[in-house]
């Protein structure tokens, strides 16, 4: 008999046997180990950290690799003196029916509306449930990909969202008034920021009660703090711990959820480790990366487990499929209602089937048998899928399909189905009773979400915009401003590079540059476009504080969001020493309202590139800050623009900060922007350009 273990695993992996000998040992992320057990042994498994336990291939095993599974999951929980306690506690009650999970960025513009300084959350959720089928939590992710233009850390994040704390607290009651728990992030490698008088549990702690989370979910790790546990306990009762990485088994009693991220799988599908020891874990399948997320949603349906729901991934556009949705949409309903089931201890995973392809857990419990089925072919399925003996007074009905169903056949009960490809189904037999009165609604309720099932894989994309660019007048040979640097207009084609980083680039006409893994996470890579550059002249130095203020006392301009608007002035004035230093604590509009009062603009991109670097090609920009350009992007979800030039300030220890320090001047960062009072940083400011005649006698490029 073969049992294997698949996923991510980044502890080692122990595998016994009777006796105590050692059969593998595997560490490292994304690892799987395959353990040979002859039948006629004793099976005796140690796992410390086991993601999936895959299934054998061949039907005839799965009666013993059942058996297997129940001895140790038996000789784990008596190991580790598990008794559900954590589980059985009222105010956990929530935790076995929190299906879906949406990881949302608190920058995306269904959530935030920029026009109307509003949080949406209403309008999001409404999406959620028209294409999803409704959310049952949200993480709200603040920091990454962010994190690290300036010494923020990931608590002022929250602190500088709209409205801040309270802002969030409001938001949060909303989700709360819609009957969706609410999770914050913790990033434990932001080590390399500003730093808090207070540990990070304590600060936890402080967010969860000012935002009152219902959940954290633990960014990159295992598990979470043993203090963090008590400390929430007391703080704010009933606040879930969900790791992002494999948890292990011994933390499952404080645990309350845990992701299944990238877990692989058999053919037949296998069965989630710590769901199968403790039937009340929540698991939330995800692969963000995947345009298919069948494999995931065939885990959930096969495990009585969940999904996460995540399109906005750090600012990459990474939509769901028709078909994938509509699939989400139909699970929802039955794992609701018959919660019950998929967290009881009547669950018997693989059991027979009548067609090849189809798979089948049996879940029993308060005198009903519910069937889940998977289709793992690209082929539709048609016909008898089940046999299952007749239990007299029973009646059968799919659940997918919203009809009653069952052919007798001597002592058993045919069931037919029509399982759509990579598709799902699912019976419940019952009596009346059992079933309870309001079946027939709930059945209505099904066949109308299948009517409107769509089976289209294609993955959705977005369509990004360029902000309209709007040149100066054309100034006169004898009007350019001074302080300024004249670049003729030229063609060429000019190389940028930028970090692969998850909220990737931007779309380039004819160039495929998105961000993905695949292309070698956090790689530095290089992009070509041809540039048609007309004639300007550019600041030879960022605006200054005193032009700032100049501006500010001639225009009588004052933004509409004044939160961080010139920070570092204390009392609205410039500290003494710094009227020539570069003035920051801008955003976007705060530097082209300057702009346009100076009769100016804000140079694009390509025009900040060729005047800093110049025909030779790649050097070192001016300056110590990072510089806005006028290039901002929006696809519906996120805003976002580059900055150019690098800065003095560079986060250290972890590959996830933002890139700092001093950069090429070739060099592009993708900026997310979301609201002046999270946009405005210490550490980016601005210069500016006008666009030129034509000299006489010269012909533009």
């Amino acid at each position: 008999m073969r049992i294997a273990f698949w996923g991510a695993m980044s502890s080692r992996l122990l595998v016994l046997v009777a006796g105590g000998g050692l059969v593998a040992s595997v560490a490292g992320e994304h690892r799987s180990a395959r353990v040979d057990l002859d039948p006629a042994r004793q099976r005796s498994l140690v796992v410390e950290i086991t993601p999936l336990v895959a299934a054998p291939s061949d039907p005839s095993q799965w009666q013993a690799w059942r058996e297997a599974l129940h001895a140790e999951r038996k000789r784990v929980t008596e190991r580790l003196g598990h008794d559900s306690g954590a589980y059985q506690r009222a105010e956990f009650a929530w935790v076995p029916s929190c299906y879906c999970c949406c990881f949302a960025m608190l920058y995306d513009e269904r959530l935030y509306d920029r026009a109307q300084h509003r949080y949406t959350p209403d309008r999001f959720l409404d999406e959620g449930l028209r294409e999803f089928g409704g959310y049952d939590a949200i993480v709200l992710w603040q920091a990454y990909p962010r994190i690290g233009f300036d010494d923020r850390n990931q608590f002022d994040f929250y602190r500088d969202m709209p409205g801040g704390l309270a802002g969030l607290r409001e938001l949060s009651r909303t989700f709360h008034r819609r009957g969706v728990k609410v999770f914050i992030d913790y990033n434990p490698w932001d080590t390399g920021t500003r730093r808090e008088d207070r540990s990070d549990v304590e600060m936890l702690v402080e967010m969860v009660e000012a935002i009152e989370a219902d959940g954290i979910f633990l960014d990159t790790l295992h598990e979470g703090m043993q203090e963090l546990r008590a400390r929430l306990n007391t703080a704010r009762p009933g606040v879930v711990l969900e790791s992002e990485l494999t948890l292990p088994v011994e933390r499952i009693g404080d645990h309350h959820m845990s992701w299944a991220q990238w877990f692989g799988d058999s053919e037949a599908p296998g069965v989630l480790w710590n769901k199968f020891v403790e039937r009340r874990h929540m698991m939330h399948q995800i692969q963000r990366w995947n345009a298919d997320h069948t494999t995931e949603l065939h885990m959930a349906w096969m495990n009585g487990s969940g999904m996460l729901v995540w399109e906005n991934v750090f600012g990459s556009w990474m939509g769901w499929s028709r078909r994938d949705r509509s699939i989400l949409r139909s699970m929802l309903p039955i794992q609701r209602r018959y919660v019950d089931l998929f967290s009881g201890e009547g669950w018997t995973p693989l059991v027979p089937v009548e067609v090849p392809n189809v798979y089948a857990s049996l879940w029993r419990g308060a005198g009903i048998r519910l069937w889940t089925l998977v289709n793992r072919s690209e082929r539709r399925v048609e016909g008898t899928v089940l046999r299952v003996a007749h239990v007299t007074g029973e009646r059968y009905f799919d659940l997918i399909e919203g009809r009653e169903v069952g052919r007798s056949d001597g002592a058993d009960i045919l069931l037919d189905a029509g399982i759509r490809p990579r598709g799902i189904a699912a019976f419940v037999a019952g009596t009346r009773q059992a079933l309870g009165a309001d079946v027939d609604e709930f059945l209505s309720a099904q066949a109308a979400l299948d009517r409107i099932a769509q089976w289209d894989a294609t993955a959705p994309q977005v369509k990004e915009g360029l902000r309209r660019i709007e040149r100066t007048r054309e100034y006169a040979r004898d009007e350019i401003p001074a302080d300024t640097v004249v670049v003729d207009g030229k063609r060429l084609r000019m190389t940028t590079r930028y970090r692969n980083r998850e909220c990737g680039y931007y779309h380039i006409p004819g160039q495929d540059s998105p961000a993905h893994p695949s292309r070698g996470l956090h790689k530095i890579i290089s992009v070509q476009r041809e540039v048609h550059l007309r004639r300007y002249a550019i600041d030879s130095a960022c605006v200054t504080n005193a032009q700032y203020t100049d501006f500010l006392r001639q225009s009588g301009y004052r933004p509409a969001e004044s939160r961080n608007f010139l920070k570092h002035w204390p009392g609205g004035q410039v500290p003494v020493g710094l009227e020539d230093e570069p003035v920051v604590y801008v955003d976007l509009d705060d530097a082209r309202a300057y702009a346009r009062w100076a009769g100016k603009r804000l140079p694009t991109v390509e025009q900040w590139q060729y005047a800093a670097q110049g025909a030779a090609g790649p050097a070192f920009a001016w300056g110590r800050t990072w510089e806005w350009t006028e290039s901002e992007r929006r696809d519906g979800r996120t805003r976002f623009c580059i900055l150019k030039g690098g800065s003095v300030f560079q986060a250290e220890g972890s590959h996830w900060y933002a890139d700092g320090g001093p950069q090429p001047a070739d060099f592009d960062a993708k900026f997310l922007l979301m609201w002046p009072g999270l946009d405005r940083c210490a550490t980016i400011g601005f210069r500016c350009l006008v666009d030129l005649m034509a000299e006489v006698g010269n012909r533009e490029p």
